[in-house]
């Protein structure tokens, strides 16, 4: 290196992700997903854009912040509305971390029969709900209401025994075993071998209105 001169800085694409989600890296990850799947190269895109390849590289690495014209240029040539190229910055992202024992008590058909039911989390502004529950089954559980709603659920059994029951199939289920079904066929616990009974739930349906 020459005294007196400094190399230009380079900036890892990699360090982009894991700093944020920037404008930068949201807009070059759409360009990049968008250009893949018309199949174009680097090349190819660059040149109807009427960009140096050089330069698209930069964008699709979020290591430069394009122009107006240059964002203008490159919806042009991917053929899709200017604001498709802002999509993945404005999706939402979310995480829901819960503590132990620290879960949402909430009200569910069954919560009056010794079912406790604790919500661990759900999902934001997407098609399909995903709704996580911890499921506690106590000596007081002595009635087994029936349960019907549409989408899919997931059972994993964490603690204690019992027969659940499916339609016309009864399971018996104990510390390790899952159960994975369509929820619009009535279901719910039948027999409770061992108290108490504690087990996962997962149930995703299908948002209304979406």
């Amino acid at each position: 290196m020459t005294a007196g001169r400094r190399e230009p800085a380079f900036q890892d694409p990699h360090r982009v992700g894991a700093q944020g989600h920037t404008l930068e890296a949201a807009i070059g990850s759409q360009v990049r997903a968008l250009r893949q799947k018309l199949d174009m190269t680097v090349a190819e895109l660059a040149a109807l854009a009427g960009l140096s390849s050089g330069m698209l590289s930069k964008i699709e690495n979020g290591l430069t912040s394009p122009s107006l014209a240059t964002l203008k240029g490159l919806a042009k040539a991917l053929n899709v509305p200017f604001t498709a190229l802002f999509h993945r910055f404005e999706e939402q992202h979310s995480a829901t971390f819960v503590r132990a024992g620290q879960g949402l008590n909430i009200e569910r058909r069954g919560t009056r029969s010794g079912h406790q039911y604790q919500l661990l989390g759900h999902s934001i502004g997407k098609d399909i709900a995903v709704e996580p529950y911890l499921i506690t089954l106590t000596h007081e559980s002595d009635v087994f209401p029936v349960f019907q709603h549409e989408g899919q659920e997931f059972l994993f059994i964490l603690e204690g025994k019992m027969d659940y029951r499916h339609g016309g199939d009864a399971y018996t289920m104990e510390p390790g075993d899952s159960l994975f079904f369509d929820s619009d066929v009535p279901h719910g616990p039948e027999v409770l071998h061992k108290l108490p009974i504690r087990f996962l739930s997962v149930i995703c349906y299908p948002r209304t209105g979406r």
